[in-house]
């Protein structure tokens, strides 16, 4: 295991992409980061320094994450899943790659990994990390491997969850921390098998992960990827996923504990812009839950923009997941701004509901969406709300531009992740997420970063109440004819 401690900072001064007089900030937008961590390995056959696709989870002042490190051209997938955590709420920062998982990293049987997911079970005291192994020569697979750790330093060699698939993807793990839960301490783990179509499959851990039950399929059997378990303070679990063709986002749950799921409804449609300059993107839903039980789903979005010319980041939430409200925009800028939002991911401050709702959504934008992969410049931002996602701060850039020939390339697209994550320590937000600088020869150089004193709340001063959908909106690309496998 390579580990150690990481104090490295850039700051980073850009002007932000805002330029209508009632969205734009003062000035500059200045965010001191730290860089959390860097590819350790040097295998001739994936593509270094690369660190892609970043999960996080916080508890008190520790913060968890989990990133692809030294990402593959082809096949998908890493030389390992690297880890970094800080237990000073984001000023420093210890890191490594997770053991007994692949041959490169030098402890594990499998070839590659990918799609990491952090959680925590308070019931257990554990740190949980998931990770999909891959065979290089395609040959099946267990569905989740689960790292554990009762620090977010030390981690044992992961526990198989399944029998082999023949092509699982998209893996996804949280647990009940609701102590008032007759299920509290129950883990619930989610992935698709993309041999059959992405049938859905669910596995549930009253272990602290140790063991995990048979996989289950909710009823129905439906197809999708990308589920994101959220548990609801009673012990409900709802799932928001995409569908398998990445038309729809679709919602299940279970009420027992994980013994039985139900069948799917549909949250929304897609309408989606096609981001330019060849940048990986499947539009998975992101999700996360408020102290009531109330369930926000983030994706993006083009309904709001004329001919469909750009995405912005959406919200829409749901109680009991079988009712879901009309998507509402998030007013990071004008519908008339040029400006092209995607790969979001959203947290809410733990204790927070209602109208006190403390929203935080981290972001990848282009200042302009029509752009090529010589021209495109490729930005994070953060915004966030205070009450519920009524009124929003103003936005602030994190980090660009970057230029896309500087990211890691996969056979679909250039990758900076198929998500990203924000998680809150003493109300501030903390994204962590992949950026890069120029390459150096033919290395690359693009890490994972994250503020180094977390994202305090503005004043709420921008809101979307009196926004409206376009008539007649649909996608301006055609829609996909096969299932989804990105990993």
């Amino acid at each position: 295991m390579h580990t150690e401690t990481v104090v490295l900072r850039r700051s980073l001064v850009f002007l932000t992409a805002l330029t209508v007089v009632l969205f734009s900030i003062a000035g500059f937008s200045q965010v001191t980061l730290n860089q959390v961590s860097s590819d350790p390995f040097t295998n001739s056959d994936s593509q270094h320094a690369t660190e892609v696709e970043a999960d996080t989870y916080s508890v008190g002042n520790t913060i968890v994450t989990a990133f692809q490190q030294g990402r593959f051209v082809n096949g998908g997938g890493s030389s390992d899943i690297g880890w970094a955590t800080s237990t000073d709420g984001g000023k420093t920062w210890q890191h490594g790659s997770l053991p007994g998982i692949t041959k490169i990293e030098g402890t594990g049987p499998y070839d590659r990994a990918t799609d990491p997911a952090v959680t925590f079970d308070a019931a257990h005291g554990i740190w949980m990390i998931a990770t999909l192994p891959l065979s290089s020569t395609g040959r099946p697979v267990p569905p989740m491997l689960i790292s554990r750790s009762t620090d977010g330093i030390n981690w044992n060699d992961p526990v198989i969850v399944g029998p082999n698939f023949t092509l699982p993807d998209k893996t996804w793990v949280n647990c009940d921390n609701n102590a008032s839960s007759q299920f509290f301490g129950h883990c619930y783990a989610e992935w698709d098998d993309n041999g059959s179509g992405d049938v859905i499959f669910l596995s549930t851990s009253t272990d602290g992960g140790l063991t995990w039950g048979p996989p289950v399929q909710p009823a129905t059997g439906p197809i999708g990827l990308g589920g994101n378990p959220q548990i609801k303070p009673n012990g409900t679990v709802i799932v928001p996923s995409a569908d398998a063709f990445l038309f729809s986002i679709i919602a299940y749950g279970s009420s027992n504990g994980g013994a039985s799921w139900s069948a799917p409804v549909t949250v929304a449609n897609y309408n989606s812009h096609a981001i330019a300059g060849g940048l990986r993107d499947l539009n998975l839903p992101t999700a996360a839950i408020d102290a009531s039980g109330r369930v926000f789903v983030a994706f993006h979005d083009c309904s709001f923009r004329t001919n469909c010319s750009a995405n912005d980041i959406v919200l829409t939430t749901s109680t009991d997941g079988k009712r879901w409200s009309r998507i509402k925009r998030v007013p990071i800028d004008p519908v008339t701004s040029g400006v092209d939002h995607f790969i979001p991911g959203i947290e809410i401050e733990p204790g927070t509901s209602g109208k006190t709702t403390h929203i935080g959504v981290s972001y990848y934008f282009y200042p302009q969406a029509n752009c090529s992969q010589s021209t495109c410049q490729l930005m994070e931002g953060y915004i966030s709300s205070s009450d519920g996602g009524h009124t929003w701060t103003a936005p602030v850039t994190l980090a660009g531009p970057i230029n896309l020939n500087w990211l890691a390339n996969t056979n679909q697209g250039l990758m900076v992740g198929d998500y990203q994550s924000v998680s809150f320590v003493n109300g501030m937000g903390h994204p962590v997420f992949a950026s890069a600088s120029a390459k150096v020869g033919t290395m690359f150089n693009e890490p994972m970063f994250s503020p180094t004193t977390g994202l305090l709340d503005g004043i709420g001063l921008y809101t979307s109440d009196n926004d409206r959908i376009v008539p007649d909106s649909h996608s301006d690309h055609p829609p996909r004819t096969t299932p989804a496998h990105a990993r």
